[in-house]
């Protein structure tokens, strides 16, 4: 167990949803639950009882209930949801329309925009309007190449008040990395900003657009809002529009919401596609419905007074996930732009000015904040502030540690897991549980996480495979062009039958917390004993002269040899002097086992364009293989360094 850092007041546990919604279990069913261990243990043996629940709970909104909440809840994959329901997304995020803002916007270097629920429903109103008269019909799929901005929002509303699906790539993803993901789904309608804003620079999104369109030719209007430019050149674009153009003039029209099946396909979502082509998972509007407001009611414990704010692009599923706030009422915050610009801290200066309670970001903004020397509370009023979520990698230690120290000392810390497959959590916050450092505080209500050990047996207090044993609601319906489900059941059941792998390695302790050690396919065996990069990450992390890393496991003599990539700070050399300390700090905080058999000095890190390091793409490289989709890396011109590392290739 990690050290303690927070534990939440009784007072404060008693105003939680997650206490309201334990104390309605414990009336109707005739419990006794004071914690949420019990809670949860209720809910994992309890599937349909506990989603009758949460339907119940979070109001959604249906024109024809529901006739049995599963019809067979020991399939994986394959079992269908509240099967007979008929119901819309869009309808249940828009369920508000008064004047409290529904979105606050911040582009880089611009004025804040509010919108109030009223305005935003208005404005899908009348977009709903004009894709109904530019032929989108339910089925029909529409795409956002956009900034994380309001009318990104505004046009997947639209897009899903109809029944048509919606995907999204943000303005940075490259020509390939577009046509990779939209070309196999042939959108109808594309909505893109003329260009998008980084570090000051204006950089323009419609020349990739025309040459996008050239290799689509099932996109039949693109709807184009102005961003960067109050008035840009669209004439060099087919079937182009502006957006003020496009929408319906009228203002006060009802939406016709087009009532649907729970398991209507509502999002199109990528696998990041350093593999090969991108996968498409399809994603249904009840079951994203469902599953995102348990996260954010119980487990995030958001309510209509809540100013919600996540770090995050519309490529990301953290973008799905922060809309869904909508459907609580609550005011959500973009923010579109480097997080750095013009200043370390300018997210906690907007934080100050908005009021936000509840700031989600990654882990490695974290690190590069701290390392940015930025200590946030000391400069700004945080009052506000509540929680912090992180999540994209492992937060380490002193991730936690810098937080509690350098941001807010009473605040709820959750670090959470999840993945775009499920758009959304296994591991994440418990408002009413303590926060130790390193730890994911719990395993999400009525998802039955374990850790695998290489037997397939569940283990606690030791690492394994993180396995879902039992559906949950937000499973992809189905892969797209994938007519037998052999592309599902491959990415997911092949390794254990019926049960959900996913891919990264963990440890559930005794008291319910989740370690998450990295991804199990990149996790190293020296010596056929098994370790996750996560704790070479978090020793290299603590070391001043390193900026970022990366750590491979390297075939090698009938063996695997750990090796160690590190990106140093400007003006440093690798000496023999640092190599020892990097080995001298990992053998002594992690374990000999840990130690890398060569450390590399390079000059950058692979990234996703998601900011995920792609141990993966560097083992290939190494070993002389083909990395098949470089356009899915934000940076993918380095992996040339690695292919040619010559040391690599001694003893």
């Amino acid at each position: 167990m990690g050290k303690l850092l927070w534990t939440p007041s009784e007072e404060r546990v008693q105003q939680t949803n997650m206490y309201r919604f334990m104390h309605r279990i414990n009336d109707k069913y005739k419990k006794d639950f004071r914690e949420y261990s019990d809670l949860y243990a209720w809910s994992v043996a309890n599937i349909e009882d506990f989603w009758t629940e949460m339907w119940d709970f979070a109001g959604i909104i249906a024109s024809q209930p529901y006739e049995k909440v599963i019809d067979d809840p020991t399939k994986m994959p394959g079992a269908e949801w509240f099967p007979g329901a008929k119901l819309n997304f869009a309808e249940n995020l828009l369920r508000f329309r008064d004047d409290r803002p529904a979105i606050i916007f911040k582009g880089e270097a611009r004025p804040v925009r509010t919108i109030t629920y009223a305005q935003l429903y208005d404005e899908v109103a009348r977009v709903a309007k004009s894709l109904r008269a530019a032929g989108i019909k339910t089925g029909d799929r529409v795409v956002g190449f956009m900034p994380n901005m309001p009318e990104t929002i505004i046009a997947m509303l639209a897009a899903a008040s109809i029944g048509a699906a919606w995907s999204s790539c943000s303005p940075d993803f490259g020509i390939k990395g577009v046509l990779d993901r939209f070309g196999q789904i042939r959108p109808k309608v594309l909505f893109t900003a003329n260009g998008y804003s980084f570090k000051g620079k204006s950089i323009d999104s419609l020349g990739r657009i025309t040459d996008i369109l050239k290799q689509i030719d099932s996109v039949e209007k693109v709807v184009v809002v102005p961003y960067t430019e109050e008035k840009p050149d669209i004439s060099n674009v087919p079937n182009a529009v502006m957006f003020d153009d496009f929408k319906a003039e009228e203002s006060g029209i009802e939406i016709e919401f087009e009532q649907l099946p729970f398991n209507h396909p509502l999002y199109i979502m990528y696998s990041s596609g350093t593999t090969g082509l991108p996968k498409c998972m399809v994603q249904s509007a009840g079951g994203i419905l469902i599953h995102h407001l348990k996260e954010l009611m119980l487990h995030t414990d958001l309510k209509r007074e809540d100013v919600i704010f996540y770090f995050t692009t519309c490529g990301w599923m953290m973008w799905n996930w922060l809309t869904s706030s909508l459907g609580t009422g609550a005011t959500i915050v973009l923010f579109d732009g480097n997080p750095f610009h013009p200043h370390p801290a300018a997210l906690w200066e907007l934080a100050q000015e908005v009021k936000i309670s509840v700031f989600g970001t990654s882990a490695g903004y974290l690190a590069a904040l701290e390392a940015a020397g930025a200590k946030p509370g000391k400069e700004y009023d945080l009052s506000n502030l509540r929680a912090v979520l992180s999540t994209g990698s492992p937060l380490s230690i002193e991730g936690f540690e810098y937080v509690y120290r350098d941001i807010k000392e009473d605040l709820q810390l959750a670090s959470i897991s999840g993945g775009t497959d499920l758009n959304g959590c296994f591991a994440l916050g418990n408002p009413m549980g303590p926060v130790y450092a390193g730890e994911l505080q719990c395993r999400g209500l009525a998802m039955k996480v374990e850790a695998f050990n290489d037997e397939g047996k569940p283990v606690v207090g030791e690492q394994g495979e993180l396995v879902c044993t039992a559906p949950f609601p937000s499973m992809p319906i189905y892969f797209w062009d994938d007519p037998d489900g052999k592309k599902y059941h491959d990415a997911y059941f092949d390794v254990y039958p019926g049960v959900w792998r996913h891919g990264d390695y963990i440890e559930v302790n005794d008291h319910g917390g989740v370690v998450i050690y990295g991804r199990s396919d990149a996790t190293l065996n020296p010596g056929g004993v098994r370790i996750g990069t996560a704790e070479i990450y978090r020793q290299v992390e603590q070391i001043d002269e390193i900026e970022d890393s990366l750590v491979i496991g390297q075939p090698w003599q009938n063996d695997v040899r750990v090796v160690l990539f590190v990106k140093l700070k400007e003006g440093v050399d690798l000496s023999e002097n640092l190599k020892n300390r990097i080995r001298k700090t990992i053998r002594e905080n992690a374990s000999p086992r840990h130690v890398p058999a060569k450390i590399v000095s390079v000059p950058d890190v692979p990234y996703t364009l998601n900011m995920k390091k792609v141990e993966l793409a560097v083992k290939k490289v190494i070993q002389g293989k083909t990395v098949l989709n470089k356009d899915a890396l934000r940076n993918p011109e380095v992996l040339d360094f690695y292919a040619g590392i010559p040391e690599l290739k001694e003893d």
